[in-house]
């Protein structure tokens, strides 16, 4: 792969737009992602406390606003090597533009998660996998369309939602590429999880044609038929995303008791190694104060060992070789290991964590049930009262879409899904005690 053809900043099925002084293509990605509805809707979505009481507990937006902000420093750092490296690319490209491809992609990176979380993944699939009328469509689908629908994914949802047509974003291949960790689909056989590119899928059949557009483009590795070498900017994307999670989900599980604050401490510490100075910590004399200074040295920490990697392994991320997660591989993994380790134990586990977690395993797939039926009304005109009201609460674009595409089960099943998994973590629960008569 080379740099030149990575930086595209060519949109899917669009003539080159003119260009902006003032602000490049990359920087409208970022532009069209902030004003969008889907990322709107991330100020009420889980990040790990579902429905938080609290004002400083982290929401799928604020964790989005963060990684963005830890993406755009990784992608300038790595830019301004690069670009030294080769110096053929300053004529047509600056640092700012890495900063910002990066930004925009870890802007968008959760947009296609459901309510609750990775709980509501795994509810949106139970309905297909265990509920007697989702499993009733595996026959009246193909493989590949029973495994999108098996295997719910946020990562090929939030494909989905960028190449949207209401939404309006058509962002640049660059963009898409970076934002596309998973460049495979659900379908796939081959797969070796051993790769990190292929642990998850990236994108659903109806967008793959959308993906290999963008890959053309981009000029990505084809490893096998239906699998691609990661877009080397997508590295960064991941490892914004683990950093943030793996520090501010700590932060956060302190502030709400769960972690002390002397383990929360020792854990962020243990990253700093001989920065950490403990007499200069006791100066600052709240606990907002303390993890506020802890976080900023450890981010910056980190983001300073992740560009190191990425730069030592510029050619086997070029040559398709290397795929591994950067986090995985820098100075600070055991640190981050055992950070991981005590979140799963002492935060992710957490009783009011897992009680609104089991509780989106019934609202969702109970709300799925309903809709689908509702989304078949549309298409066979079944004279039920109860669910041509149902079909009314759809938004238009559904309806309309539904109408459109009712000659496939799987596609009227795909615009149903788009619909319930991008209701607000309130919504649903409200949506779900309304129709089901629950005061």
């Amino acid at each position: 792969m080379n740099w030149s053809q990575l930086l595209s900043s060519q949109r899917l099925d669009q003539k080159p737009d003119a260009t902006e002084p003032s602000r490049s293509a990359f920087e409208q990605d970022y532009d069209r992602i902030i004003f969008s509805h889907p990322f709107r809707r991330l100020q009420d979505k889980t990040q790990v406390h579902p429905l938080p009481e609290h004002d400083f507990v982290h929401t799928r937006l604020t964790h989005s606003l963060e990684v963005s902000s830890v993406g755009r420093s990784l992608g300038k750092r790595v830019g301004e090597v690069i670009l030294q490296r080769h110096p053929e690319l300053q004529k047509e490209f600056s640092l700012f533009d890495f900063g910002a491809i990066v930004a925009a992609a870890s802007l968008a990176h959760d947009l296609g998660n459901p309510p609750f979380g990775h709980a509501g993944e795994d509810a949106l699939s139970d309905f297909f996998l265990h509920h007697p009328h989702g499993q009733s469509f595996e026959s009246q689908v193909s493989q590949g369309e029973w495994s999108d629908l098996t295997k719910f994914e946020g990562n090929a949802q939030g494909f989905r939602l960028l190449n949207k047509k209401e939404y309006g974003l058509k962002l640049t291949a660059a963009t898409l590429g970076a934002f596309t960790k998973y460049p495979c689909p659900a379908y796939f056989p081959e797969r070796d999880k051993k790769r990190k590119s292929q642990k998850k899928f990236g994108f659903f059949q109806t967008e793959s044609e959308h993906f290999k557009k963008a890959a053309n483009l981009l000029g990505l590795i084809q490893q096998k038929e239906n699998s691609w070498s990661r877009h080397p900017l997508a590295f960064l994307v991941e490892a914004a995303d683990d950093i943030c999670y793996s520090i501010i989900d700590l932060e956060d599980g302190c502030r709400l008791g769960l972690v002390s604050v002397d383990e929360t401490v020792s854990l962020m510490a243990s990253i700093l190694g001989d920065q950490f100075n403990a007499e200069k910590l006791k100066k600052h004399i709240g606990l907002n104060e303390k993890l506020g200074v802890l976080r900023a040295l450890v981010i910056g920490k980190l983001v300073e060992e992740c560009t190191s990697v990425f730069l030592d392994q510029e050619h086997p991320i070029l040559n398709g070789t290397f795929d591994l997660a950067l986090t995985d591989v820098c100075s600070s993994k055991m640190a981050l290991e055992k950070i991981s380790s005590i979140s799963v134990e002492k935060i992710y586990r957490a009783r009011h964590v897992v009680e609104i977690e089991a509780a989106g395993h019934e609202v969702l797939p109970g709300l799925l049930h309903e809709f689908v039926h509702a989304g078949l009304h549309l298409v066979t005109k079944n004279p039920s009262r109860k669910y041509a009201n149902l079909a009314l609460l759809f938004p238009e674009d559904v309806r309309w879409a539904i109408e459109q595409n009712q000659a496939s089960n799987y596609a009227v099943l795909r615009q149903v899904i788009d619909f319930v998994s991008g209701l607000t973590d309130r919504h649903a629960l409200s949506m779900y005690r309304k129709i089901k008569g629950i005061g």
